[in-house]
C-alpha cells in the first residue's frame, strides 16, 4: 500500500500530476474545500497544470477551512501534501482514477485567522473562490437582504473582533490590501444560487457597509464579483470508497473523491486581476451565464428535490433506484417539461429535450451511489432558491404549479421525520426542529408548514398552489408515494 505523498508519486500507477508540485504558488484562496470544490474547480486546475501552460504555476490554490469540523480535511490534506484521489464512476461500470495536484496548502480559520486573512491579502493572491453552500452567503429568505441579526455576524463586527466568518474573513483581507495600496482580488462563487455573483457582491459589500460605510462603497466600487453555474454530481465520499481505492489501485488516501464523468462550469468572464486559461481545459466562459444557471437550478437542482422526498417516503435510499424506476423517471420529465422549462429563455448551444433526458441518465448511474438523504438535506436552503422561484413565476404567467406544489407537498410530508412504515427519519436541516414542529400540525391544520412566510413568501395566498399542495398533501397521508405519484400522472405508470 502506497501513502499518498508527493515523495510517493513516482511509485503510483494511476495517472497523477505531470508538473512540478514543487514550482505551484497560491493565486487562488478556495473557501469551502469539500467534495465538490476537489471534484470540480481543482480538478479544471490541475487539467490546465498538467496541459503544459507555463502561466499556470501561478495559479495554484490554497484551500481554507471556516468551521471546527473542517480540521479533519486539514490534518488528511497536510498528511498527504495536498494530494488526493479523484475517481470518475461511469455507468458502464468502469473508473477513471487519477491524482489531483493543484492543493498548494490548507489553512484552517479557527487556528489562525490571521494566516487566513494575510494569505488573502497576499499580493500573489488575485481570485477568492467559495463553495460555502447555499445558506452560507447569510441571505434572508424572503427579504433577500443581508441578515445582520446573525450572531456570528454581529460578534464579527464588534470592534476589534477577530473574524471568524467568511464575510469577516474575506473583507479584513480586502481592506488590507486597499491600505496597502494593492488592487482587490476578484470574488468567485461557485455555490448552486442563481446570480451567484451578484448575491455575493450584495452580501459582502453590506458586511463591508455595516463595519464601515466607505469601506463598503469602496468594495462595491472596486471588487469583481463574476457569476458562475456549475455541475458534477458528487457525492459524499464513504469508507468503502476509501478502501476501493485502496484495493484497485493499491493507495492509502485519506479521503478520495469520487464523482460522475458529467461535468461542467460556466464562468463570466469578470476578473480584475487576471484568471486561470479554464476555457483550454473545457470550462464555458462567457459574457453571460443566467441562462445556463437557471437551466440548471430548476432543472437539474429542483428534479434532485422533486426525487429525493417522494423517493424516500417510498422507500428508497439511493439515488440511481429512484431515477430508473419509470414511475418516478416520469414524474422528473414532466416537472422538467411542464413547468420547469417554461420559466426559461433559450439557452445558447444546449438542446433543453436532450438536457432532460440526459439528466435522467446521469441520476440513473448506478456506480455513483449518490444518496437520497443527501439530496434531502439542508432543503430550508434549497427549495426557496431553486423551486418556488419556479412556481412563482408560473403563478405570474397563469401557467400550472401542480407539479412543482406536489414536490413543496412531499417535503412536508417528509418533515414528519417517520416515513411510511413508520421508521424515523432524520432530518438534517439547520430548522429541522422548526420544521418538524409544523410538520406534525398538519394533520389538524393542513397548511401548518406553508404558512411561514420566511421560508414560503406569499404562496399561501394563491388558489393554485394551495389546491395543489393540499392535493398532493392529502394524498401522501392516505395513500403513499407511489400512489400519489400515479394520481399526478394520471396512470399507473410501474
Amino acid at each position: 500500500m502506497t501513502a499518498l505523498s508527493d515523495e510517493n508519486l513516482p511509485e503510483i500507477e494511476i495517472p497523477t500530476p505531470t508538473y512540478d508540485r514543487s514550482r505551484l504558488s497560491p493565486g487562488i484562496v478556495h473557501v469551502g474545500v469539500g467534495g465538490f470544490h476537489r471534484a470540480h474547480q481543482a480538478m479544471y486546475v490541475d487539467a490546465w497544470l498538467n496541459s503544459g501552460d507555463p502561466d499556470a504555476y501561478g495559479w495554484g490554490i490554497c484551500g481554507v477551512g471556516v468551521l471546527p469540523h473542517d480540521a479533519r480535511m486539514r490534518d488528511v490534506l497536510k498528511e498527504q501534501d495536498g494530494l488526493y484521489t479523484l475517481v470518475l464512476k461511469d455507468a458502464d461500470g468502469s473508473w477513471e482514477p487519477r491524482v489531483i495536484g493543484s492543493i498548494t496548502d490548507y489553512l484552517l480559520a479557527p487556528d489562525d485567522p490571521e494566516a487566513v486573512i494575510e494569505q488573502m491579502a497576499a499580493e500573489t493572491t488575485r481570485i477568492v473562490s467559495l463553495t460555502v453552500t447555499e445558506g452560507g452567503y447569510n441571505v434572508h429568505p424572503v427579504t433577500g437582504e443581508f441578515d445582520a441579526g446573525n450572531p456570528a455576524v454581529q460578534a464579527d463586527l464588534e470592534p476589534g473582533a477577530t473574524p471568524t466568518t467568511t464575510f469577516g474573513l474575506v473583507v479584513e483581507a480586502l481592506a488590507r490590501r486597499r491600505d496597502r495600496g494593492l488592487a482587490p482580488f476578484t470574488v468567485m462563487s461557485c455555490d448552486n444560487i442563481q446570480g451567484n455573483g451578484h448575491v455575493a457582491a450584495k452580501m459582502f459589500t453590506a458586511f463591508a457597509r455595516l463595519r464601515d460605510p466607505e469601506l463598503g462603497d469602496w468594495l462595491a466600487g472596486a471588487v469583481r464579483f463574476p457569476n458562475s453555474m456549475v455541475d458534477r454530481i458528487t457525492p459524499g465520499t464513504t469508507d468503502e470508497d476509501r478502501d476501493a481505492v485502496a484495493e484497485r489501485f493499491g493507495i492509502a488516501d485519506g479521503w478520495p473523491v469520487v464523482c460522475e464523468p458529467f461535468t461542467q462550469w460556466v464562468l463570466e468572464d469578470d476578473f480584475s486581476l487576471g484568471r486561470p486559461a479554464l476555457e483550454t481545459v473545457g470550462v464555458q466562459v462567457v459574457d453571460d451565464v443566467t441562462p445556463y444557471e437557471l437551466m440548471k437550478l430548476r432543472l437539474l437542482n429542483a428534479s434532485h428535490q422533486a426525487l429525493c422526498y417522494f423517493g424516500y417516503l417510498a422507500g428508497y435510499r439511493l439515488v440511481h433506484d429512484v431515477a430508473q424506476d419509470p414511475l418516478f423517471a416520469r414524474f422528473l420529465l414532466a416537472y422538467m417539461e411542464r413547468e420547469g422549462s417554461p420559466t426559461l429563455a433559450p439557452v445558447p448551444g444546449i438542446d433543453l429535450d436532450a438536457y432532460r433526458r440526459q439528466l435522467i441518465e446521469r441520476f440513473s448511474n448506478a456506480h455513483v451511489r449518490d444518496t437520497v438523504a443527501r439530496l434531502c438535506a439542508e432543503s430550508s436552503d434549497r427549495i426557496p432558491k431553486w423551486l418556488l422561484p419556479v412556481i412563482r413565476e408560473n403563478l405570474a404567467a397563469g401557467r400550472d404549479v401542480t407539479l412543482a406544489s406536489a414536490v413543496v407537498a412531499s417535503w412536508a410530508r417528509y418533515a414528519d421525520a417517520v416515513d411510511e412504515d413508520g421508521e424515523p427519519i432524520t432530518v438534517v436541516d439547520r430548522l429541522s426542529a422548526t420544521l418538524t414542529e409544523r410538520a406534525r400540525r398538519q394533520r389538524e391544520d393542513p397548511l401548518a408548514f406553508v404558512r411561514d412566510r420566511e421560508l414560503f413568501g406569499d404562496l399561501i395566498d394563491h388558489e393554485p398552489f394551495v389546491s395543489a399542495y393540499l392535493g398532493t398533501l392529502g394524498s401522501l397521508y392516505e395513500r403513499g408515494s407511489r400512489a400519489t405519484l400515479e394520481r399526478l400522472m394520471g396512470a399507473d405508470a410501474r
